[in-house]
């Protein structure tokens, strides 16, 4: 579905804008120099916007200096205080994340709605089964209909008075809970949604959830952002969120590795070329299909439409282009004179799509 577009900072969103890759810092805002390391690396990674806490007057008023640091939209990340969300916003926040629920009565709520307005900025309004409002859990308990009913309930009092760049997200630790909320937000609001599932785990568990409920989410046309929450280093998150959109289709900008799972026909480590071929090409941005295949009985064919391949027999290994064999080498020789051709193939690329 196409979805409403707001813009953080120059990053569009919705509206048939790419979908998104976010994450958060780990680093105190107020600690301008780690902040604005970390998010640099977040951004070398693949990362489109970046969000941050802001405890106290001290991260809101580093947000203004990491902005001058930093080449990505910031978003600040508030909650129960409407003092330090006027102060990000005044100190330059792109966006800000809030929960209505919790900064406050009417009156707080306006405070900040006037300071988003005259800054012309979004405001992301997240429910999660943490934070659900207490008529609606009484209502519907722990549900997707209870999620999505505070979400919207929240952006109403926004609206009222007069927001309307929101982004909206209702997550939860459970994946089906998740896309089943997801899915029925996206027949109620044309809004833009922030996708993700929250409190996914460590790196192998948070990535398996991540990837199912986003990944199901994506395949369906809902969602224009997307975090993946891991207990782990935030760069893992954006190397994790590039996966999903590529196994989805949604980025066709990277060298693509296809790859067998091996079997008892193999006779050469083309699990460890395979893993060295998928770190060498993980950051390069041209669009290639490069295989390392175990054996000749299935490689070549199995993997006809790659640019370059490699398939091991007994002692020897066959480089191949679309399928047809070009080269033979042993199986000593094989890494060395696979990357050499890589490295040609991949500059050929560049050129063609300069």
């Amino acid at each position: 579905m196409t979805t409403r577009r707001v813009c953080v900072g120059g990053v569009a969103l919705g509206g048939g804008a790419p979908v998104r890759i976010q994450s958060m810092t780990t680093v105190k805002t107020s600690d301008v120099e780690g902040v604005s390391a970390e998010i640099a690396r977040l951004q070398a990674a693949g990362c489109e916007i970046v969000r941050g806490a802001v405890l106290d007057e001290a991260d809101a008023r580093a947000i203004r200096e990491v902005k001058d640091r930093i080449g990505i939209p910031f978003v600040a990340d508030i909650h129960f205080s409407p003092r330090l969300a006027v102060l990000s916003i005044e100190n330059g926040a792109d966006k800000v994340r809030i929960n209505p629920g919790n900064i406050g009565g009417e009156a707080e709520i306006r405070m900040v709605a006037d300071a988003v307005r005259a800054h012309r900025i979004p405001v992301r309004v997240g429910a999660n089964t943490g934070s659900i409002e207490p008529d609606f859990l009484r209502r519907y308990g722990r549900s997707a209909e209870a999620l999505v009913e505070s979400a919207l309930y929240n952006v109403g009092i926004l609206e009222r008075f007069g927001v309307n760049d929101i982004v909206i997200s209702v997550k939860a630790s459970s994946v089906p809970l998740t896309v089943e909320a997801y899915r029925l937000l996206s027949r109620r609001t044309d809004r833009p949604l922030h996708v993700g599932v929250t409190e996914a785990g460590t790196t192998e568990t948070g990535i398996v959830k991540s990837s199912v409920g986003i990944g199901a989410l994506l395949l369906d046309g809902i969602g224009d952002t997307v975090r993946v929450s891991l207990t782990d280093d935030p760069v893992r998150e954006v190397y994790a969120a590039r996966q999903i959109l590529r196994a989805c289709g949604l980025d066709k900008d990277y060298v693509e590795l296809v790859s067998c799972p091996t079997c008892g026909r193999c006779r050469w480590n083309s699990m460890a070329l395979a893993e060295k071929v998928q770190e060498y090409v993980k950051d390069i941005r041209v669009r290639a299909k490069i295989a390392v295949m175990g054996c000749v009985v299935n490689g070549p064919g199995e993997a006809r439409d790659a640019d370059l391949g490699i398939a091991g027999g007994d002692g020897f290994c066959m480089l191949f282009k679309k399928g047809k064999p070009f080269l033979r080498v042993t199986a000593a020789e094989a890494e060395q004179a696979f990357f050499a051709q890589l490295a040609i193939i991949l500059e050929e690329k560049r050129q063609e799509q300069a």
